[in-house]
């Protein structure tokens, strides 16, 4: 096996993100909300959220779109716990550490737990915020 590398380019957005999601959509604590709260269509939001994550860690600004309010909606559908945080977060980071090792895969999992963090706290106070979305 050859050592992990970092992760440098949009491909490699692209895997992280389509293996994520392969065990996220099954993961028996968080899956449902792809498979029953929203019916997730794979082919069209993947995209997306690699244009999230690419603009987020290469500077790009190729995301167009408000993933607060998205969540945000997911859960009014659903309630959206710090427990349902911390598992998309450990899924995350097992499917960094799997792949990649590096400075931005690192950056990536801080990322993650930085809008984690405030997605929840928004989700937490919605009814205060509603004008900052």
């Amino acid at each position: 096996m050859s050592p992990l590398t970092d992760i440098r380019s949009r491909q490699d957005i692209d895997r992280l993100v389509a293996e994520f999601y392969r065990v996220a959509m099954v993961d028996p604590e968080i899956g449902f909300f792809f498979s029953e709260v929203v019916q997730l269509d794979l082919d069209h939001h993947l995209p997306k959220i690699c244009d999230f994550w690419e603009s987020i860690l290469m500077h790009t600004a190729v995301y167009q779109g408000n993933p607060m309010l998205a969540h945000i909606r997911l859960s009014e559908k659903h309630q959206m716990t710090q427990a349902h945080f911390d598992r998309w977060l450990m899924l995350w980071q097992e499917t960094i550490d799997r792949f990649y090792n590096g400075p931005m895969a690192n950056q990536a999992i801080l990322k993650a737990k930085q809008i984690a963090a405030l997605m929840l706290h928004k989700i937490d106070n919605q009814d205060d915020h509603k004008s900052l979305i």
